[in-house]
């Protein structure tokens, strides 16, 4: 399997298709990733509070990039980094999988073809998700490909809905 993914999507705004890739993440990208993560909209849909410079890359580096549990993947539109997809387990049980992406990138089906192609990647199942509940457009995405709701699971005070996908032919964590 090689470590790249693509396919297109049409803009809905300009009528082109734009390449939606997935590669393996470069340092680089950590600085995109940090700036999507500050984002302020992004962190009210997302009901993500978003880390220090310093403690997001030491997380990055350390925990995402240096644990080989993790599937982790750079999405970009056009050569672009447009954001990350990155899957893990949890307590040697759950899979899990999250995403972002930035705000250009969003509402253009980009994250759904994106999704897709990290689904072609990460075959375990059952592989869950949980989203805030407020965010309609990531629920919706997950859906969308299969996810089905599961209950809810709190974040704080805020609650989160545990979507799973358990689709054939993958494998068990």
């Amino acid at each position: 399997m090689t470590d790249e993914r693509s396919g297109e999507q049409g803009d809905e705004h300009s009528g082109e298709l734009r390449e939606v890739r997935l590669r393996g993440v470069r340092d680089d990208d950590l600085y995109v990733f940090l700036s999507y993560e500050h984002d302020p909209e992004a962190v009210r849909r997302s009901r993500f509070t978003p880390r220090p410079r310093d403690a997001f890359l030491t997380h990055w580096r350390k925990r995402v990039l240096g644990d080989p549990d993790c599937l982790v993947r750079t999405v970009t539109v056009g050569g672009e980094v447009a954001g990350h997809i990155v899957s893990w387990t949890v307590d040697d049980k759950q899979r899990f999988v999250g995403y972002w992406l930035g705000r250009p990138y969003w509402g253009g089906g980009i994250g759904t073809r994106a999704l897709g192609l990290f689904l072609e990647l990460e075959r375990v199942r059952p592989l869950y998700a949980d989203p805030f509940g407020g965010n309609t457009a990531s629920v919706r995405l997950l859906e969308r490909h299969g996810f089905e709701r599961a209950g809810t699971v709190r974040h704080g005070d805020d609650e989160h809905v545990l979507l799973v996908l358990t689709g054939s032919g993958g494998e068990s964590p």
